[in-house]
């Protein structure tokens, strides 16, 4: 049953907009302190109290229609809940009963719960230290780990477990004690660690140091062989070139495959090097490895630079060329397999601080040497140190440049070491004709520089058209020429045959040639050994083909291209400039020889009045003296020598003889004297053009006879005697009969010559007519001498 709906009640208020505002508030559920607040500072807050009373008085009103509304429903409710009250009490009994019922059941249990949690907690603390203990063990399991591989100086695996205990078991650990004993232990092993590396690394400096010098003999022999295979291919190839006309040689060239595994040759253990190198990454101070490597080594090479005071140079430079290669090939090869130990740079700078230092020692010990031999065993190590080397990438253009530098001085003490044994040689030879008895003797000293005629071996004994000096000096000229291909092989040189060449030229000029002039004007060589001497230098000049074509071979130049060249060596035209210069000592020797005879013309009876029927004496000594000299130039010396040598003895027969007639000695002569003169000179024409044509000159066509070196004294003999001598002023006859005579000289000898006295041929008539004829023709001839004068 429900009430009918009443009108509500308006109240109304004396602020009707400030009382709906606070309604509105109310039902929205919104905060009023705003508002209450605003009325207390406004000065109004009667105002608000009365809104509030009447919204209030509002309130109970509809709160009371409301109950007037529902009053049978609270009745019927408040019936419903005096009914669930007695059930609840009702309730209440039975749960309390059941809980009695349940307590005394659970008491039992209850104990055996706590005990049961008591195991539970002994079961948890059990676990722990389970738990801990494992920990612990592990720990120490892992210590004992280290400590093992540290006794057997596993050092990286021990540095890795400390790093397992550091960074997986550390922080971990619940014994304090103990993690502080590891958190301790571990910067102190990784200390002895680092300085059992460091003690090996040092152990292995020193060993290291000790072996770099077998190292680098080891290394340089393998360069040694590696240039005798080249060199033996290269003379294999010059072998085939020689013989391309017969075709290939399939043996000539053939490929090595013989194993030439430097790295196994060369071996030597780096593992304490990779070992502290790796330790010291690992421990976190590779940069300061790396840098205590650098300085520690810099001062080994220092070390390594000072060479020995103790002993010379010689002896000392392939043991310090050899620790200096060692040292290099040993940083080679840590640069290559030690994982940025080195770097490119560091390696680069130590050799050029190490190569710098070797160039200065190099130009030192070059400037003091005094002996050629020394000089190439050194520059022959130099050369093997720098192939050694430069295989390995290192620079070696300084060792090239210091070698080039001291060329000069080299070939400087070999000129003077060649000097001195030329001029024994030359001094100790007896110019006499080689005799060789056997064939090898004729193989070595003949064969083998090409100093033959013909191919054809000669019978035993053999006479050699030189002397034993010969052979001598061509072997020390071809030791020259080997000497100088051995400096200057395996330089900077591309082709060295021009500056081999250059050097042969200047110990063919500069010391041969100069050691034969000097032997020449030494003026102590009898006329045969001086012929000897003149053919002696016949032989060497034709022997300087042998020695350009032997500096070609030792070159690698082909012979056929040395044979087309045309450029061939000075020293050629010297040595035929000397062969002149002792043609003319061979020719003032025989002057000089004939003098001693031509002064026999000094007992010649110049005003004798009997015709001679015989030469006079010192013709006969001097036909003599020229047969001698004939022979003996003929066995030794070339026709050409032979030639200048008598036509110089037979002009200056001729000149001795007018001088003699010139000179104040001969006052005044007879026709009979000049009649021995006369047979004088048929004796010795006779003889001239019978050498001349035994020797074969003759077939030389030769413009110049032995005779017409007797033209002068034989045109004056023919004028002085001539009926008509006054017909040497007529040009046409002068210049067929008398064009060798100077006028000075004809007028001077005419003054002197005296016709015979008329006793001499008073029975004779007809001969005394001529003789009074041809005595004024010499008048007429001497007046218009004197004119013409």
């Amino acid at each position: 049953m429900s009430a009918p709906p009443k009108k509500k009640t308006v109240v109304e208020t004396g602020d009707g907009g400030l009382g709906l505002g606070i309604a509105t508030f109310i039902a929205n559920g919104e905060d009023l302190g705003p508002i209450i607040r605003h009325s207390f500072e406004s000065g109004k807050p009667e105002a608000l109290m009365n809104n509030l009373r009447s919204i209030v008085k509002k309130k109970e009103v509809e709160i009371e229609e409301l109950c007037r509304l529902h009053y049978e429903d609270f009745i019927v409710a408040v019936d419903e809940l005096r009914g669930v009250l007695v059930d609840a009490e009702e309730l209440k009994g039975m749960l309390s009963d059941e809980n009695s019922h349940l307590q005394e059941a659970a008491t039992a249990l209850l104990l055996k719960l706590d005990d049961l949690l008591e195991l539970y907690s002994v079961k948890k603390n059990v676990g722990e230290a389970i738990a801990t203990l494992k920990i612990c063990v592990e720990v120490i399991s892992l210590c004992m780990t280290c400590n093992n591989y540290i006794a057997e100086a596993k050092f990286h695996p021990a540095l890795k477990t400390l790093d397992l205990i550091h960074k997986g078991y550390l922080q971990s650990i619940p014994l304090k004690l103990l993690k502080k004993v590891v958190a301790r232990q571990i910067p102190l092993i990784k200390l002895h660690i680092e300085k059992k590396v460091c003690s090996e690394f040092n152990d292995w400096l020193v060993h290291i140091r000790r072996m770099a010098k077998q190292i680098g003999q080891v290394s340089i022999s393998q360069a040694s062989l590696a240039r005798q295979k080249d060199e033996e291919m290269r003379a294999r190839q010059r072998e085939a070139e020689g013989h391309s006309h017969a075709g290939p040689d399939e043996h000539l060239y053939s490929l090595n495959l013989e194993n030439t595994d430097e790295e196994s040759a060369l071996a030597f253990d780096l593992t304490p090097v990779y070992r502290a190198h790796h330790m010291n990454t690992c421990l976190g101070i590779g940069e300061k490895f790396r840098d205590y490597y650098y300085k520690n080594r810099l001062m080994q090479l220092n070390l390594d630079m000072q060479i020995s005071t103790s002993q010379p140079f010689l002896e000392s430079h392939q043991p310090f060329l050899a620790q200096v290669a060692g040292f290099f090939v040993v940083e080679e090869r840590v640069l290559r397999t030690a994982d940025g130990l080195l770097s490119e740079s560091q390696v680069e700078t130590t050799w050029e601080t190490a190569i710098a230092k070797i160039t200065t020692i190099l130009e030192e010990q070059f400037a003091r040497m005094r002996t050629a031999s020394h000089f190439l065993l050194i520059k022959d190590y130099v050369t093997l140190l720098g192939a050694a080397v430069s295989k390995y990438g290192y620079q070696i253009k300084q060792l090239i440049e210091v070698l080039e530098k001291s060329r000069d001085k080299y070939h400087q003490l070999l000129l003077l070491e060649c000097r001195k044994q030329m001029d024994d040689i030359l001094t100790n030879d007896s110019y006499e004709q080689m005799v060789i008895k056997k064939e090898y003797e004729y193989s070595m000293n003949v064969t083998a520089f090409h100093l033959e005629y013909d191919d054809a071996v000669p019978d035993f004994p053999y006479v050699a058209p030189f002397s034993s000096s010969v052979p001598e000096v061509c072997r020390i000229v071809r030791s020259f020429v080997e000497d100088s291909v051995s400096y200057l092989s395996y330089g900077g040189l591309m082709n060295i045959y021009d500056v081999v060449k250059m050097y042969l030229d200047r110990v063919l000029i500069e010391v041969l040639n100069d050691s034969l002039l000097n032997m020449i004007y030494a003026r102590s060589l009898a006329m045969s050994q001086m012929m000897q001497l003149a053919g002696n230098i016949s032989v060497l000049e034709q022997a300087c083909d042998m020695y350009l074509l032997h500096a070609a071979h030792l070159c690698g130049i082909p012979k056929r291209v040395a044979e087309r060249s045309h450029a061939g060596l000075t020293a050629r035209a010297v040595l035929k400039a000397s062969q002149n210069a002792v043609y003319n000592a061979l020719i003032n020797l025989a002057n000089f020889k004939v003098d001693e005879f031509m002064v026999l013309l000094e007992n010649v009876n110049w005003i004798t009045e009997e015709a001679p029927d015989d030469a006079n004496d010192y013709m006969n000594e001097v036909l003599i003296y020229l047969e001698t000299l004939v022979s003996t130039a003929q066995e030794i010396l070339p026709l050409e020598a032979l030639y200048k040598v008598v036509s110089g003895a037979m002009s200056h027969i001729s000149d001795s003889i007018m001088t003699t007639l010139l000179n104040d000695g001969v006052k005044r002569f007879t026709v009979n004297a000049v009649l021995g003169l006369d047979i004088d000179l048929k004796l010795l024409e006779a003889f001239a053009d019978e050498k001349f044509d035994s020797t074969g000159l003759s077939d030389m066509g030769k413009e110049t006879t032995f005779r017409d070196c007797l033209v002068e004294i034989r045109q004056l003999v023919n004028l002085l005697l001539s009926s008509q001598p006054e017909n040497f002023m007529n040009p046409v006859i002068r210049q067929r009969n008398y064009g060798s005579l100077d006028y000075k000289k004809v007028a001077i000898v005419c003054d002197k010559y005296k016709d015979s006295a008329d006793s001499l041929f008073g029975s004779l008539s007809n001969r005394n007519v001529k003789q009074n004829a041809r005595k004024k023709s010499m008048d007429v001839l001497k007046r218009r001498l004197k004119d013409f004068s």
